[in-house]
C-alpha cells in the first residue's frame, strides 16, 4: 500500500502519521504544500501521482486550525476568513483539479476499469453544520462546513459512476482542543452522544476507511456522521 501524507507546516506530526502508517506495512511520502497557494495544489496533485500513479482514494481533511493554535486570539472576522479560504475555497480548487487528473486518466485507459473499481474522495464536514449551533464556533464552522458538505453532494452528482464522492461528518471528537477544555463542553459532549462519550480520531478514521474502500462501490453521496448516534432525549 502506498500512501501519500500532505502537511503545511506541522512536519514532525507528518512524520509521526507516516511512521504510524509505515509501522502497517506502508509505503509513505510526505509533501509539503499550502493548498491555498495555486502553485502548491498543482504541486501536490503532480508529486502524488508521480509517487503512485492514480490514487484509489483521496482525503480531504486540510483545514485551518483556529481553536488552538496562535490564531485563536484573533477576531471572529479573521478566523471566519481563514476557514473559508482554507477549509472552502482551497478545498474546493484542489478537489476539482484532482478529479480532472482522475477524468483524464479514465479517458486514457483503454481496459476502463473504472466502473468496477471507482476510485473514492471523501471530505470531512460536521454533524452540527446543517443544525445550528449557539456561539462564535457554530457561527464560524457552521457555514464553512455546511458549503464543504454542500459542495461534496453536487459533486457526487455529477462525477458518479466514474468516481464515488462521500462525506464524513465527525461530532464532538477528542483533538486537542478536546483535551483542554472545561466541565461544561466535556459535560456537553457525552450527554449529546447517545453512547455517552467523545468521539475519537480512529472513531473517524474507521468511517474514512469504510468510505475508501475500493470494494464498496455502492457508496456514493452519503455523509456518514459519527457522533456516537445525537441524543434527543430530555431528562424529566
Amino acid at each position: 500500500m502506498q500512501l501519500v501524507i500532505h502537511y503545511r507546516g506541522n512536519e514532525s506530526g507528518a512524520r509521526e502519521t507516516a511512521e504510524a502508517a509505515e509501522s502497517f506495512g506502508a509505503v509513505t511520502r510526505l509533501i509539503q504544500a499550502d493548498i491555498c497557494q495555486t502553485e502548491d495544489r498543482a504541486r501536490l496533485v503532480d508529486e502524488t501521482w508521480n509517487f503512485m500513479g492514480p490514487p484509489t482514494t483521496w482525503i480531504n481533511n486540510a483545514g485551518a486550525d483556529v481553536l488552538t493554535g496562535d490564531v485563536r486570539h484573533r477576531g471572529f472576522a479573521e478566523k471566519l476568513r481563514l476557514l473559508f479560504e482554507t477549509d472552502v475555497l482551497a478545498t474546493i480548487a484542489l478537489s476539482r483539479r484532482v478529479i480532472d487528473r482522475w477524468q483524464n486518466d479514465a479517458s486514457a485507459s483503454q481496459t476502463d476499469p473504472w466502473l468496477k473499481t471507482p476510485p473514492s474522495m471523501t471530505f470531512i464536514g460536521w454533524d452540527q453544520a446543517p443544525r445550528g449551533m449557539e456561539g462564535d464556533a457554530g457561527q464560524m464552522f457552521g457555514p464553512v462546513k455546511a458549503a464543504v458538505m454542500a459542495f461534496a453532494n453536487s459533486l457526487a452528482q455529477q462525477v458518479a459512476p466514474t468516481i464515488r464522492v462521500n462525506t464524513v461528518a465527525p461530532g464532538w471528537i477528542k483533538t486537542a482542543w478536546g483535551e483542554t477544555t472545561d466541565s461544561y463542553w466535556d459535560g456537553r459532549a457525552r450527554r449529546q452522544s447517545l453512547m455517552k462519550r467523545w468521539g475519537t480520531p480512529e472513531d473517524v478514521a474507521r468511517a474514512v476507511c469504510f468510505l475508501a474502500d475500493p470494494t464498496n462501490t455502492f457508496c456514493c453521496g452519503q455523509t456518514i456522521e459519527v457522533n456516537g448516534g445525537w441524543d434527543r432525549t430530555h431528562p424529566r
